[in-house]
């Protein structure tokens, strides 16, 4: 009978090219083992698609099997599904060693034979499941287990040149993506349509920039009329009418780095109660761009804005924070939580971080100006205020198509 193994190395072929040089992933792992020597661990088990991705390169896809990565004092190891054969290898900065399904846990298995037993572990407790963990603590019996989400977050939340180089060139392709976008806009095209034209443009634009990339998850919500109340509301097949509000949400994703514009549009014509609530958002944008400087915390410019708005009365139609961080990050994997523009976020921004300035209202239906309103840009903190790398324009000057 032909032996079954619990794992295996399939590197086939040849490395593929990565999307940042070889000693940007070295200076991670150096980062990440720094942080393991601090707080005690001796093993860090990442389960996690953004941390996976942050440190090795791989960007894996689940569809229910589990995946990860190793890290040692000397080893750094992903650890993929068979289905995968020798893709992970492929696109990984590190060692790759892959599990089979011939028998149950296979993946814990792997893990151990890099890990071994009885490890100082650490591992993410924003991701790893209770089911996972109890596999974790079954098969690796850890002599203890360390929470390291929050310091290799902190980690992700400081850029390095090279991800300021990539989230500036997908701030850019998030551009052309919204001006494929505004040319499509007219009355009687329904939203997919013109969000089809609008990923259609970005998918062109990152395979021209990035020839070696991986090709995946770029997407756009376009929304209209009552579609606009919620920031993340699915596309639907309804056709635009003059006079709609409409939410133009432009999402390129490049080996695993997210960007993002967002901004408010108008078919035809706006009215002027919907303009007033348009005005004093886009004037809540500028400020709040104006408020990103080093030195000033998370929370004092959510205060800032808030007394913005509550001065204009318009305090009560918020929906959310009014910023976050990029890097690896998707709509459905990562968040940097650390670095977002709430009342409970203390953080204090530092030259090298990179976050949105994105207010938002919405004004229920049947009231006047009723609608969504949004407009998003992409800051760099610098030395001493932010760079603005969003470049397509926002307000009612430029905004009022079709």
């Amino acid at each position: 009978m032909t032996a079954r193994p619990d794992m295996y190395r399939f590197h086939n072929g040849e490395r593929a090219p990565l999307q940042f040089p070889v000693a940007e992933y070295e200076a991670r792992i150096a980062g990440l083992r720094k942080i393991m020597e601090q707080a005690g661990a001796t093993a860090a088990v990442f389960t996690s698609m953004h941390n996976i991705s942050y440190y090795s390169g791989f960007t894996y896809c689940a569809f229910g099997r589990p995946y990860g990565l190793v890290v040692t004092a000397d080893a750094a190891v992903t650890i993929s599904a068979g289905i995968d054969a020798g893709q992970p290898w492929r696109r990984s900065f590190c060692d790759n060693i892959t599990y089979t399904d011939w028998q149950r846990d296979n993946f814990w298995r792997a893990i151990l034979s890099v890990s071994g037993p009885c490890a100082t572990v650490g591992y993410e407790s924003d991701h790893l499941t209770l089911l996972q963990k109890g596999k974790l603590e079954s098969f690796l019996q850890p002599a203890e287990m360390i929470d390291l989400y929050e310091p290799t977050m902190r980690q992700r939340m400081h850029k390095s040149a090279a991800e300021i180089e990539m989230i500036r060139a997908g701030a850019a392709v998030a551009d052309v993506g919204g001006y494929a976008i505004r040319d499509a806009i007219r009355e009687g095209v329904r939203e997919i349509d013109v969000a089809m034209a609008g990923r259609d443009a970005m998918e062109l634009e990152i395979a021209k920039r990035f020839p070696d990339a991986e090709y995946r998850d770029t997407w756009v919500w376009f929304q209209s009329g009552i579609n606009t109340d919620g920031a993340h509301n699915p596309v639907t097949a309804r056709k635009l009418q003059r006079g709609d509000i409409l939410s133009l949400n432009t999402f390129p994703m490049i080996s695993g780095y997210y960007t993002a514009l967002e901004r408010t549009l108008f078919v035809g014509e706006v009215d002027p109660d919907s303009l007033k609530v348009w005005e004093a958002n886009v004037a809540a944008h500028e400020y709040g761009i104006s408020l990103l400087k080093p030195g000033a915390s998370c929370a004092e410019i959510t205060h800032k804005i808030n007394a913005f708005f509550e001065e204009r009365d318009l305090l009560q139609y918020r929906t959310f924070g009014y910023g976050h961080s990029f890097g690896v990050l998707s709509h459905y994997y990562g968040r940097e939580a650390g670095l977002e523009l709430r009342e409970d976020i203390e953080t204090v921004l530092e030259p090298g971080m990179v976050i949105s300035m994105e207010p938002m209202l919405t004004i229920a239906e049947g009231n006047p100006g009723a609608g969504g309103y949004r407009e998003h840009d992409i800051l760099v903190i610098t030395e001493d205020g932010n760079e603005n790398i969003t470049g397509y324009p926002y307000g009612p000057e430029f905004n009022v198509v079709g």
